[in-house]
């Protein structure tokens, strides 16, 4: 029996969020300073730590259709598994003592995330009322918001360098959460009955590879949205990744900096929700570039070197960027393909964003070494504002071809001469 978008089901996989995105993918670069400092090793070889992590998130997103058509009837058995040990790893990372066992860990940790994420999603989506699974989903991505929220909140005793332990410690409590979440989740979807698969609808997945991946490369079809998805994720790990270090080299408190994740994690709770909202009204590239833009806006503070603006920044990329894109380009692939096509297509987008992902920590790195963390985490504004381009460009496609499908409704063939 399908449920409300408030329920149960929603509550606990929003919990799921909080260690899928708030915990294991984004407190890397809030805990890097006190990384660095215990661990050593300069911004490059970190930024290659933080890469691994979205390698094991780019072979997850590859992977996990195949596992899906092979073993469709079990997908809440690889769920559980994956989300155990998402949170076993965490705890493991938690004990590592070298930048080479970090890394490994990272690598395992994005591979399970990846999991983790298409699952927890599809399991909690299948339960719900078609008609309010918009609202389900942002409710669920708020849970990885309110995770980077607790894990700003924790900031101040964690990044503080008299604290050597407490990023340990924080990585352990972490993962425990993560795991008695995982069970909270499975308890919750073994009260409500499994949605049937089709057997035809599998097979119909599996014969139309050759045009997924036409209409993803296709200039005239999804080739710019693919384009601006795949820089933004370049994008915001980035800025994610380098921003506390920043702040921590700049001498700003401990304190400070750690309000600064937090407002990033609590204007994205309302991020989630309103993108939603915003796509059904206006579903077109343009609604995407503007929240493009607007954090465009919100990472260029850093340039000015004032803690007023870089504050008022994060907001901006909390409230109008953040949760956004993935949003609202599934809610337009959604509304573009075929209910056969969009799995694939959605898994494939997913991998071009965890590539994104997994380049934007090296280059970032880099230019951190070459030229500080400034500059560092301001180039996230160039690569965020192509992707706002490419958006537009998607945009301006969407209202050619609304506009050329109009003119065919609208053309009257020419009545024939009977005599003639």
């Amino acid at each position: 029996m399908n449920k409300s978008a408030v329920s149960w089901t929603t509550l606990w996989a929003s919990l799921l969020f909080a260690i899928i995105l708030g915990f294991s993918r984004l407190s890397y670069g809030l805990f890097m300073p006190i990384i660095q400092r215990v661990l050593g090793g300069t911004y490059g070889e970190l930024g290659i730590v933080g890469t691994l992590n979205f390698v094991g998130y780019f072979l997850g997103t590859m992977a996990l259709p195949l596992m899906l058509t092979r073993f469709q009837m079990n997908r809440r058995r690889i769920n559980l598994f994956a989300s155990c040990l998402l949170g076993l790893t965490m705890m493991g990372s938690g004990l590592s003592y070298s930048l080479i066992q970090l890394a490994a860990w990272r690598l395992v940790i994005g591979l399970m995330s990846a999991f983790s994420t298409v699952l927890v999603l599809s399991l909690a989506l299948d339960r719900i009322l078609p008609s309010q699974r918009g609202s389900a989903s942002g409710l669920i991505w708020m849970g990885g918001s309110a995770g980077i929220v607790v894990s700003g909140l924790v900031a101040p005793a964690v990044i503080n360098p008299a604290h050597v332990f407490a990023w340990r410690i924080s990585w352990m409590a972490m993962g425990l959460f993560g795991v008695l979440s995982a069970v909270g989740f499975e308890a919750v979807l073994r009260r409500t009955p499994e949605p049937k698969v089709e057997v035809q609808e599998v097979a119909s997945n599996r014969s139309r590879p050759r045009t997924n991946y036409r209409m993803i490369f296709a200039a005239d079809k999804l080739l710019l949205l693919a384009l601006s998805y795949f820089l933004y994720g370049w994008s915001y790990i980035v800025y994610f990744t380098y921003l506390i270090p920043f702040l921590v080299k700049q001498g700003v408190p401990a304190l400070e900096a750690g309000m600064i994740w937090a407002a990033i994690g609590l204007a994205s709770m309302f991020n989630g929700v309103l993108a939603g909202k915003v796509i059904d009204r206006w579903p077109n590239g343009f609604t995407l570039a503007i929240g493009l833009a607007v954090g465009t806006l919100g990472t260029a503070a850093v340039f000015f070197d004032d803690f007023t603006l870089t504050f008022v920044g994060a907001v901006l990329i909390g409230l109008a960027t953040f949760l956004s894109p993935p949003v609202m380009t599934s809610a337009m692939l959604n509304r573009e393909l075929s209910a056969e096509s969009y799995p694939n297509i959605l898994s494939i987008f997913s991998a071009l964003f965890a590539a994104g992902q997994m380049i934007g920590p090296l280059v970032g790195g880099w230019t951190v070494d070459k030229m500080g963390l400034q500059m560092g985490v301001a180039s996230s504004a160039v690569f965020m504002l192509l992707s706002a381009v490419l958006a537009a460009l998607y945009g301006l496609q969407q209202h050619r071809r609304a506009q050329n499908q109009m003119r065919s409704l609208v053309e009257v063939p020419p009545i024939r001469d009977f005599q003639s």
